[in-house]
């Protein structure tokens, strides 16, 4: 996807909120322990989650990343933070950053919005909140322990600008009508805007009968499989102007954390994995002319089910922390097999690695980093078999 192709780099290449980048960094530039946490508050799509990796990254601190769903509960709180929180000197230089903290509020909200709060008095590490909104009670609490720095829109000047660049780089041209279109939908979502612009020049537009606007995952799944009609869980889907592994996988994880019968799981499953050949077949050859096939490879999950809501499925925070520090093996095998798979290293070391590591563990297979890939799928293969 352009949003993920055209990502920053580096804060220079981020384009708006300038006076806002500004007070970030020289938090980061001051921060000692102890130092209020900050809060990053705006509509998505602004660049508040990029800005916090690429400061990290800046800066040199190992950015621990975690969401709504990570710190609903106070239990979960204390077996994420707590080993980051009082180990520092294994860890390195650890920050954590907290991306949708206003989605653990609510129902789903298991004394995780307290927990958060008590950590944040007492700062051992840099520690950046993103929230779309503040305006629930329990936000008023957290704002009341951080330093709340607010991001804006982007203007439409400065869309324009960015879109041209990256319609320069992609040899690639609209319409002004086309142009003002897109910026105009955007409403200052960066991110939304370039989604946009690809599915345009990639000639897809879908018409529905019913009109969304842009709504983030965990919203866009529950009201998939709540839709009345397909026409409208297509609406739903299409407006859902977010990365395709990252949907891909929202539909992935709902669905096998669902309390579904072997014949409903199987189905779901098998048009997952459709749709899964299909975006690996478009990363392998970059035709992302094939992309408009995806949504219509997901619009056949479509029935109406009350048994699927939104869940984010995690591996146990003990594997993915021996995952993350078990050093140079770890990182190289995740590199290789990232590599033949066409996949992201993270995306790997979550998904893949687990399974492997299983193998290993039960003295079903041996790895040599120095064996080529082929080698290693023969193994795999016998294993199968």
């Amino acid at each position: 996807m352009w949003s993920e192709k055209h990502r920053p780099q580096n804060i220079s290449d981020m384009v708006g909120n300038e006076e806002s980048r500004a007070a970030i960094i020289e938090w980061f530039s001051k921060w000692k322990k102890g130092t209020k946490p900050l809060l990053l508050i705006g509509p998505p799509g602004i660049g508040k989650t990029t800005i916090a990796y690429l400061t990290a990254k800046q800066f040199r601190y190992d950015l621990i990343g975690l969401n709504a769903s990570d710190v609903r509960s106070k239990s979960r709180i204390n077996e994420i933070l707590s080993p980051v929180l009082g180990n520092s000197t294994i860890l390195g230089s650890p920050m954590i950053f907290v991306d949708e903290v206003d989605g653990i509020h609510g129902r789903g909200d298991y004394g995780g919005a307290e927990a958060l709060i008590q950590v944040l008095k007492e700062p051992t590490v840099p520690m950046i909140l993103a929230a779309n909104s503040d305006s629930s009670d329990k936000m008023k609490s957290i704002k009341k322990v951080v330093k709340t720095i607010s991001f804006k829109p982007i203007p439409p000047r400065l869309l324009r600008v960015y879109l041209e660049n990256i319609l320069k780089k992609e040899n690639a041209k609209l319409s002004p009508g086309s142009m003002i279109k897109v910026i105009d939908k955007s409403r200052g979502d960066i991110r939304s805007m370039i989604n946009f612009a690809q599915s345009l020049v990639t000639g897809f537009n879908p018409q529905t009968e019913k009109s969304f606007e842009n709504i983030n995952v965990e919203d866009g799944i529950n009201a998939f499989f709540k839709a009345n009609s397909i026409d409208e869980a297509r609406g739903v889907l299409y407006s859902m102007q977010i990365d395709p592994r990252q949907k891909i996988d929202a539909f992935y994880s709902s669905i096998i954390t669902s309390s579904l019968d072997k014949k409903s799981l199987a189905k779901y499953l098998d048009i997952i994995s459709r749709a899964d050949v299909l975006f690996g077949k478009i990363m392998k050859t970059q035709n992302w002319r094939l992309l408009r096939y995806l949504n219509e490879t997901l619009i056949e999950l479509y029935q109406k089910d009350d048994r699927i809501r939104y869940t984010q499925y995690n591996l146990s925070w003990p594997l993915l922390n021996r995952i993350r520090w078990d050093g140079r093996k770890i990182k190289s095998l995740s590199s290789l097999m990232a590599k033949k798979l066409h996949l992201s290293k993270s995306s790997f070391t979550t998904f893949g690695l687990p399974y492997v590591l299983f193998c290993m563990k039960n003295n079903n297979l041996e790895l040599d980093l120095e064996e080529t890939f082929d080698d290693i799928i023969e193994k795999e293969m016998e294993l199968i078999k």
